[in-house]
């Protein structure tokens, strides 16, 4: 608590007023940080629903380390998933029953499924839940190194080329699985 005063430039006293203890401090920095996030997520995503794609590419894209805010972001998110395994009050945070982001990720799918941008018969809710773990875990990844963002966001358009309709054709075949074109 004293560094969190002597950072903020003011007295523990101010501090322990606000907050009962670390527990409390702990808890309210994470509200605080799902706020900020947001409010930068939005202010950089494209506020264009004409093209759902587009709006849902830019929305994954805030789950990538693609800056040093977002690479912070994801490690302090890292961190407080961890610790909420174990502590009621932060998990309360992480689990809210109505799945906010996954609802928007659905909503945006739905949006492409009226326009007739989609591939017929998804289920929204099910991509969309798909989606948002996927892209979560591989930015992860890209903080361990372990793939790199150019990987990450290829196999993010994969998935979107799967999810809506592509005028130019399916999505390209990966070396892994070349096409067999009869000689």
């Amino acid at each position: 608590m004293r560094k969190v005063a002597a950072e903020a430039g003011v007295s523990l006293r101010m501090v322990q007023y606000y907050f009962d203890g670390k527990h409390a401090l702990l808890v309210d920095a994470l509200r605080l940080l799902h706020v900020e996030n947001e409010r930068l997520a939005r202010a950089r995503i494209p506020s264009d629903a004409a093209d759902p794609r587009r709006l849902l590419r830019a929305l994954l894209d805030e789950f990538l380390p693609l800056d040093g805010q977002r690479a912070f972001a994801l490690r302090v998110f890292t961190a407080y998933y961890a610790r909420s395994l174990a502590d009621p009050a932060l998990a309360a945070v992480f689990l809210a029953a109505e799945h906010p982001l996954e609802r928007l990720v659905a909503d945006i799918i739905t949006m492409g499924q009226a326009a007739g941008s989609t591939v017929p018969g998804l289920d929204a809710r099910r991509e969309a839940d798909l989606l948002v773990a996927g892209i979560t875990g591989l930015g992860l990844d890209v903080l361990h190194e372990r793939r790199s963002l150019a990987d990450v966001r290829a196999v993010a358009d994969y998935h979107l080329a799967r999810i809506f309709a592509v005028e130019e054709g399916p999505p390209a075949r990966s070396a892994d699985h070349p096409r067999s074109d009869p000689a």
